[in-house]
């Protein structure tokens, strides 16, 4: 009797505790604090890309905190930059870089993100226009983080970048311990940077490469954005595979000492 009735025991407690807890990509809870931003009002139009780019498994995976400071390379619409707002609050901060190569094919964006760092709501985030090659930031920071963009440095209308160099720039921002987070479009394995350019997809095996070059140590993977029916074949804004690509996702931390 004593197996059945702590049996049922459990069942009864389980329903309350998946309300407080979001699940994580390994298995574990996701913050208070992470939940509180995807709950912010001010997320209301993003809320329904949520589950589809599994915003709670990635912020969870990037170890992302209240009072931290987090640099986001390339922010585009804000999707992500709105969260990190949000987790860091007002005692945190979220620098946002926008290469001056990017500005004339991304004019639109460039507009809504100047009004967006001007709101009284988004007091903690700022806008760092520079060159793609000359990354900076006003103080280190904790996380590093790229959603989608990584491969465009590569590309010639970005410079293109010196690779070594930036990913030392990068390197050079983070606090000792911080994060650098990267989520890309994921090329088949050996292409190497043949798709950059062409299907916006970068051989994941190139960024480990290079981010270790640098002085990086791979800190994890999560599998949260795969897809292994994408066949890595295909344009990334193809509407037969747009917004449900293969994504990988690598952490790579820099050294405490």
């Amino acid at each position: 009797m004593r197996p059945t009735v702590l049996a049922l025991l459990l069942t009864l407690a389980l329903p309350s505790v998946a309300l407080c807890k979001v699940p994580e990509a390994h298995g574990g809870a996701v913050s208070a604090a992470v939940k509180k931003a995807l709950d912010d009002p001010a997320r209301q139009a993003d809320k329904a890309d949520d589950a589809r780019r599994k915003v709670a498994q990635v912020m969870a995976f990037a170890e992302v905190k209240p009072g931290q400071k987090v640099l986001e390379l390339v922010p585009g619409s804000g999707y992500w930059t709105r969260v990190f707002s949000a987790i860091v609050g007002p005692q945190g901060h979220v620098y946002t870089v926008w290469p001056k190569e990017m500005e004339k094919y991304s004019a639109e964006s460039y507009a809504e993100w100047q009004k967006l760092v001007a709101t009284p709501h988004y007091a903690n985030v700022s806008l760092l226009p520079q060159a793609a090659a000359a990354l900076s930031v006003p103080e280190p920071v904790d996380v590093v983080f790229t959603a989608q963009n990584y491969h465009d440095y590569h590309d010639s209308f970005m410079g293109p970048v010196d690779m070594g160099k930036f990913d030392r720039q990068v390197y050079d921002a983070l606090k000792p311990g911080g994060l650098f987070v990267v989520i890309d479009h994921a090329a088949p394995a050996g292409s190497g940077l043949a798709d950059t350019d062409t299907l916006h997809r970068i051989d994941p095996a190139v960024v480990k490469q290079e981010v270790e070059a640098a002085g990086f140590v791979f800190d994890g993977e999560s599998g949260a954005l795969r897809n292994p029916a994408d066949a890595h074949d295909r344009k990334v804004f193809d509407k037969s595979i747009r917004g449900h690509t293969d994504q990988f996702i690598y952490r790579f931390r820099k050294p405490a000492k």
